[in-house]
């Protein structure tokens, strides 16, 4: 199981990564040990998060999201994650679980377990 995520940084930016292992990877990046981009742009909250099976899927919408969705379409995602195929069409809806209600702090906690 893979996991595609959404954070905010300090400065109002949004980063999306993949993983396997959520809470492990809030942890790098609330750490400065995460992606070199969430160094420079420490993480403040956790935004939104899709599960799905495969890697390629993940792969598939972190690139989606990263590159071809505007700030302001990612403001609106963030604003309503559940609705990640009216923003994104042209990927398979049914890979995708979004998953509410996690949070940053359950994270470097290691309070979440899927």
């Amino acid at each position: 199981m893979y996991y595609i995520y959404m954070v905010q940084c300090t400065d109002g930016s949004y980063y999306t990564g993949i993983t396997p292992d959520v809470c492990r990877r809030m942890q790098c990046h609330h750490a400065k040990k995460g992606a070199k981009y969430t160094r420079s742009h420490p993480i403040v909250s956790l935004c939104a998060l899709w599960r799905t099976e495969e890697k390629t899927a993940a792969a598939r919408l972190e690139y989606a999201i990263k590159k071809r969705m505007s700030r302001e379409e990612k403001a609106a995602l963030v604003a309503r994650p559940s609705l990640l195929p009216t923003f994104l069409p042209h990927l398979d809806a049914g890979a995708y679980a979004y998953v509410p209600g996690v949070t940053l702090e359950m994270c470097l906690q290691g309070e979440f377990h899927d």
